[in-house]
């Protein structure tokens, strides 16, 4: 996004923060923002807001060793601000998987048009316990989510609807998204 804070660029007329906070209020108790710049704007709305600990770039499992660190339940759900139409029953349905599997982690996957599956691991709900085995893993040098995951009892969870997790890395993409949704409503 040109280096751009993506939580902050509007889609339909709200930061991409503020769409994800809708989308998460009615399926979780508690919201942390992971933010590495612009505390101040994400605390206006309200939630912790916590940063990455790793000083090196470490991604996403920079994100959820955070999250964990300041997770008060036994449960973390992650997702990123620049999927906005995430669905509405991912805790819901990635519990019940978690549940049924007896599982540390699990993820979300999708179908797309083609009967193409993809992972989306990002959208994931993981045990607090796993805390060590992540900090474990990053202090070894691990960066890679698919690695971790395949160290942990984990599983996936399939979506039909591959539009949910559509991910915006550019603001073309974010507008062909915003104007497939108007065309849609």
């Amino acid at each position: 996004m040109g280096g751009i804070d993506k939580g902050l660029i509007p889609f339909m007329g709200k930061p991409l923060i503020e769409q994800a906070i809708a989308r998460l209020s009615p399926q979780v108790t508690t919201i942390l923002i992971n933010a590495n710049r612009n505390h101040d704007r994400y605390a206006e709305y309200g939630h912790a807001v916590i940063a990455d600990k790793h000083p090196d770039f470490a991604g996403p499992l920079a994100g959820f060793a955070a999250g964990l660190e300041h997770c008060k339940t036994e449960y973390l759900l992650s997702v990123p601000c620049d999927s906005p139409v995430f669905p509405l029953n991912l805790s819901e349905r990635l519990l019940d998987e978690m549940i049924s599997t007896q599982s540390d982690l699990v993820y979300a996957s999708s179908i797309d048009p083609a009967g193409i599956s993809w992972t989306q691991p990002v959208f994931c709900l993981m045990r607090r316990s796993v805390q060590q085995s992540l900090q474990a893993f990053l202090d070894q040098g691990g960066r890679k989510i698919d690695r971790w995951f395949e160290a942990l009892p984990s599983s996936t969870i399939v979506f039909a609807d591959d539009a949910a997790f559509a991910n915006t890395n550019t603001p073309e993409e974010l507008q062909a998204l915003e104007q497939v949704l108007q065309a849609s409503n």
